[in-house]
């Protein structure tokens, strides 16, 4: 069982727990088992990182949009009002733990959009998934920053940064680039 269904698993078993007297220190032991899980899939990778679980996913539509933001900013909640897509959300951080695609219709066109995990500081040097979500954003037609209203210009600070360090440019032309050949 992968680290995935385990915390799937434990989250419908704490779902499912009465709260009272009784059961909290069961309950405070299912948290910990949650947020030991969580943990792991945020340690930095120290294996050249392998293929994230759902972040493969094809092309679809005439564009591609991907959502990017800190973790519980509220990707989820917009992919689920903008498109049929019914995404997982909670009250705690990381409900998202791989890509979820959804079209939007406008017109004649189709819109793929992609709901991201959520990016911490140090994505670019591989904690958490950061490498697999700015990869999957590097790919995508538009990169849209979804940004909490009190923190917008630290976050969008910092997303910049590490956006920048894994290679992608944002809101700059590409290089220009002759080549000259003297014989």
């Amino acid at each position: 069982m992968g680290v995935l269904e385990r915390i799937k698993e434990i989250e419908e078993e704490v779902a499912k727990t009465q709260k009272n007297k009784k059961t909290e220190y069961h309950l405070g032991r299912l948290k910990a088992q949650l947020a030991k899980l969580r943990s792991e899939l945020l340690q930095i990778s120290s294996k050249g990182g392998k293929a994230g679980e759902g972040f493969d996913v094809g092309k679809y539509g005439n564009a591609r949009v991907c959502m990017i933001g800190f973790p519980s900013v509220g990707k989820s909640s917009l992919l689920s009002k903008l498109t049929t897509t019914q995404s997982e959300v909670a009250s705690y951080e990381f409900t998202t733990l791989t890509c979820i695609p959804g079209v939007i219709q406008y017109n004649e066109a189709k819109i793929q959009l992609l709901d991201l995990p959520g990016i911490i500081e140090g994505a670019a040097e591989g904690l958490g998934r950061g490498r697999q979500v700015i990869s999957t954003a590097r790919g995508c037609d538009l990169i849209l920053m979804v940004l909490e209203a009190d923190k917008c210009e630290d976050q969008k600070r910092k997303l910049t940064r590490e956006m920048e360090k894994m290679g992608v440019r944002l809101n700059k032309r590409a290089p220009q680039v002759l080549s000259l050949i003297h014989i």
